[in-house]
């Protein structure tokens, strides 16, 4: 079974999103289509990452997920990207995500928590993330605790 995701990730639509991205002042732009193969699934998505204006102290990093920013706050919890890292050998960022207690059909759900961390390997494009589960609904369903998964990531060259 092929998994695609609901955000568009055309190879047009994600080198358009890379012009728009490039315009960021003095930032670095790095984006990737990346492959994640777990048991029978495949999911695609398009990652971007864009440094802070260099020498700029408001200017945050961003990251990007089939062009849906990873910095998020709404009623159904918060997300945010709290560190990005790019180097010649990786590319890393860390995010920190909360939930609010929650019922679902009946069932009552604490708080909960996840904290990731996520690297790229330049040279190989081997995506590494590491996420850690407290408490909430994810606990429940996908157990608490810390996960690891790899995904394959190829970097998308800008003209």
């Amino acid at each position: 079974m092929k998994y695609t995701s609901l955000f568009p990730s055309s190879r047009l639509l994600g080198l358009l999103g890379l012009a728009f991205f490039a315009t960021y002042a003095g930032a670095e732009t790095v984006a990737f289509n990346c492959v994640r193969v777990e048991h029978d699934i495949t999911e695609e998505y398009l990652l971007q990452i864009v440094s802070g204006a260099e020498g700029s102290k408001d200017a945050k990093a961003k990251v990007y997920f089939d062009h849906r920013d990873l910095d998020q706050v709404s009623s159904q919890g918060r997300q945010e990207v709290k560190n990005v890292s790019i180097t010649k050998e990786k590319i890393s960022f860390l995010t920190d995500t909360s939930f609010p207690p929650e019922e679902f059909d009946g069932v009552r759900y604490s708080a909960g928590t996840v904290v990731s961390l996520t690297t790229i390997a330049r040279a190989t494009g081997e995506l590494k993330k590491i996420e850690t589960i407290k408490g909430g609904i994810l606990a429940s369903s996908m157990g608490e605790g810390t996960k690891s998964y790899t995904a394959k990531c190829s970097p998308i060259k800008a003209n």
